[in-house]
């Protein structure tokens, strides 16, 4: 499998309508914080969907795209 497009990060597969996959809503908190160097503040073993829904955003993109979580650099 290789990159979609330019300015892709990583690989992500598509569903049969080409569309991208969206993430799994039962992934760690912790696993998405050390891939996007954000901090949450929350539990790590909370899941995405329940951050999602506390946040109010629809998706990991949504959410990554906020600013919640932001480090300061």
């Amino acid at each position: 499998m290789k990159n979609d497009a330019p300015g892709m990060r990583g690989k992500r597969s598509r569903n049969d309508d080409g569309q991208l996959r969206d993430k799994r809503d039962d992934t760690k908190v912790e696993t998405i914080e050390k891939k996007y160097d954000r901090d949450f503040d929350v539990r790590g073993d909370m899941q995405l969907g329940t951050l999602l829904k506390q946040t109010n955003q629809k998706s990991l993109n949504d959410l990554i795209h906020s600013g919640i979580g932001k480090k300061p650099k």
